[in-house]
């Protein structure tokens, strides 16, 4: 029984990735360059994958999701990626879902979900800031409750969706004392909100039409409601909950770069002539796509058994560190060598290969640096 499960399973999966790709590739793919030069991705296209029910795949239907499965969600981050599709945030909106779902009351969940799935509701998570990066008990936007309200004051840096964000998951100190137990989260509704400063569309060496921005609270107030979880110094434990989570999501993308990096290449080299006969003929040429392509391979066998775990719900932190670390250095590594064998096209823009490096560069860094990763890996060893 477990064998015909799969075997549907699998069906079906295929059947979803390729409904996906073809949307993608008609109703995304072909507005990236634009996306890259306005350096944000328009609202009508998060309405209509809204429409497509790829925003929150794996969000239950009462919450207007499509209540399917991890997998699925996954291959649409691997078809976003397939086609260089790196404009679309889709990956921190579903992000800022899942922390919804796990810590959110029953009326924030109600509110906000459903206008998410949707594509009428843009979700942002802003963490990082000037002074702290990975260190997340460094912040130092402050959240005082006053009455009913929180009033925040603080900026954020780095926050993808920033721009466009209708809703802010924000990381505050609601107790600067406490150390990480006086980290709490708040969820922010941006539109008309008085003291609220969304600044310039950071210019990133990759990633051009990724509304990344920089966000400034000044006297803001929040509804006291708005606090996830239901208490105050819970922010910190929440994070740590959800980083595997989100780790393992950057390592889906990286490793459908490679692959897709390596079949370009592939087909490339066959065409490609030098010296009287195809690129493919050449020791070198076989030899490096040989490496890649066994890179690949290992990358999606160790990719599959992390989506496996985080569907039974026995990913951990050290697995989800590896395969964050591992995967974003062989997509750097691999689409480098991939380069080289575009010659000097490979440099140029107008060839898929050159946006997927400078693309490439941040994975090593967001979600948390690789040498953040390989330390919380020792920490279990």
């Amino acid at each position: 029984m477990a064998g015909e499960r799969q075997r549907a399973m699998a069906a079906e999966l295929a059947a979803f990735r390729d409904a996906v790709r073809r949307f993608v590739e008609a109703e995304l793919a072909p507005h990236e360059a634009r996306w890259g030069r306005q350096q944000h991705v328009d609202r009508d296209a998060w309405r209509a994958v809204g429409g497509m029910g790829l925003l929150l795949a794996d969000v239950p239907e009462r919450y207007g999701g499509a209540g399917a499965t991890f997998a699925h969600e996954c291959v649409v981050f691997e078809e976003l990626q397939r086609a260089n599709v790196t404009s679309f945030g889709k990956h921190v909106h579903s992000i800022v879902a899942h922390y919804l779902l796990d810590y959110g009351s029953e009326a924030q969940k109600m509110r906000w979900l459903p206008k998410m799935a949707r594509g009428e509701m843009i979700a942002a998570i802003a963490m990082s800031e000037p002074g702290a990066g990975s260190d997340l008990q460094g912040v130092r936007t402050r959240a005082v409750r006053q009455g009913d309200e929180y009033v925040v004051d603080g900026s954020k840096t780095f926050i993808s969706n920033g721009f466009l964000a209708d809703l802010v998951c924000l990381v505050v100190k609601t107790d600067p004392a406490a150390g990480a137990k006086g980290v709490s989260l708040l969820m922010v509704e941006t539109a008309n909100l008085p003291g609220y400063r969304c600044g310039r569309i950071l210019d990133k060496v990759g990633m051009h039409g990724q509304d990344t921005a920089e966000l400034f609270f000044d006297g803001v107030r929040v509804p006291a409601e708005n606090l996830l979880g239901g208490e105050q110094g819970r922010g910190f434990y929440q994070l740590m909950q959800q980083l595997p989570w989100e780790r393992t999501i950057v390592a889906v993308a990286a490793v459908a770069a490679i692959e897709r990096a390596v079949e370009l290449t592939t087909e490339y080299v066959r065409q490609r002539q030098a010296f009287g006969r195809p690129l493919i003929e050449m020791q070198n040429t076989r030899f490096r796509l040989a490496e890649c392509r066994t890179v690949a391979h290992v990358a999606r066998v160790f990719i599959d058994d992390c989506i496996e775990r985080v569907m039974d719900g026995t990913i951990d932190a050290a697995t989800a560190s590896m395969a964050k670390w591992w995967t974003t250095e062989q997509q750097c590594r691999v689409i480098d060598e991939c380069l080289q064998l575009f010659g000097g096209y490979g440099y140029m823009m107008d060839y898929p290969i050159g946006k997927m490096y400078a693309d490439a560069r941040v994975q090593k860094i967001y979600g948390g640096t690789n040498e953040i990763m390989k330390e919380l890996i020792a920490r279990s060893l």
